[in-house]
């Protein structure tokens, strides 16, 4: 069974930075996308970035600006550059790695606060 494990997450203040990363446990064939989302307390998940197998990248809007999708497909390996952290930012961030076929994976989400 493959697993995503992520890292990077902590407390940060606002303004600040922090880089999260995901890899696979084992290689994943024929990778549609990867992609972080994050949810809030007494909120819904919500996609915050996506890479596609050709690079192609899209952000939510709250983040445009801020955060950077990154990933390296052969490694199955995605990261997230965030700076100019904001408190509204907080939330547990999941990893998430679509096949071509639609099944996903999921990391187990990393924490990330960010004070004000």
């Amino acid at each position: 069974q493959v697993q995503l494990v992520e890292s990077g997450g902590g407390l940060v203040q606002a303004g600040g930075s922090l880089r999260l990363s995901c890899a696979a446990s084992a290689s994943i064939f024929s990778i549609r996308d990867m992609a972080w989302y994050r949810q809030a307390p007494g909120k819904q998940r919500e996609l915050v970035a996506v890479i596609t197998s050709v690079g192609t990248t899209d952000y939510a809007d709250s983040v445009k600006g801020r955060f950077t999708i990154s990933g390296d497909y052969a490694k199955n390996t995605v990261y997230l550059q965030m700076n100019s952290l904001k408190p509204e930012d907080t939330a547990v961030y999941y990893c998430n790695i679509r096949r071509r076929d639609l099944y996903q994976y999921w990391g187990q989400g990393t924490q990330v606060t960010v004070s004000s």
